[in-house]
């Protein structure tokens, strides 16, 4: 990562009810949420333009999604290569809870460490 890139790559907060959520986030921003399900996981998506440069993230509903106060998932920009960041992972006091894997060729990898906090915090890479 360099100060070109965005620190952020995408979020996704958790839900558990899709329909629910997605009626309240169109309705407060005046958006339209495309839905797709994925990897076992439910999804709706706020509108971006990837090739803006911009940041995007949606609505997650999944086993490892639990709405609460403490906060939303977020992805670091692990380009070029999140393998490289997450290699760093156990050496810096950390833990991989989610070894790299691809979502798909379009989208790239994803991958989730937790942190010297506590807190779990995703990555994504094109590679």
């Amino acid at each position: 990562m360099n100060s070109n890139a965005n620190a952020l790559n995408w979020f996704e907060i958790p839900v558990a009810d899709l329909a629910r959520a997605k009626k309240f986030y169109e309705a407060i921003f005046n958006i339209t949420m495309e839905e797709m399900e994925m990897m076992g996981m439910q999804m709706a998506f706020f509108p971006y333009d990837p090739a803006a440069g911009k940041v995007g993230g949606g609505l997650a509903k999944g086993d490892m999604y639990k709405p609460n106060a403490d906060g939303s998932k977020i992805y670091l920009n692990g380009n070029p290569d999140l393998g490289i960041v997450l290699d760093k992972v156990d050496a810096a006091g950390g833990k991989v809870v989610m070894p790299k894997m691809q979502i798909s060729p379009e989208i790239g990898y994803m991958a989730f460490f937790m942190d010297t906090e506590g807190n779990t915090v995703g990555l994504h890479s094109n590679k």
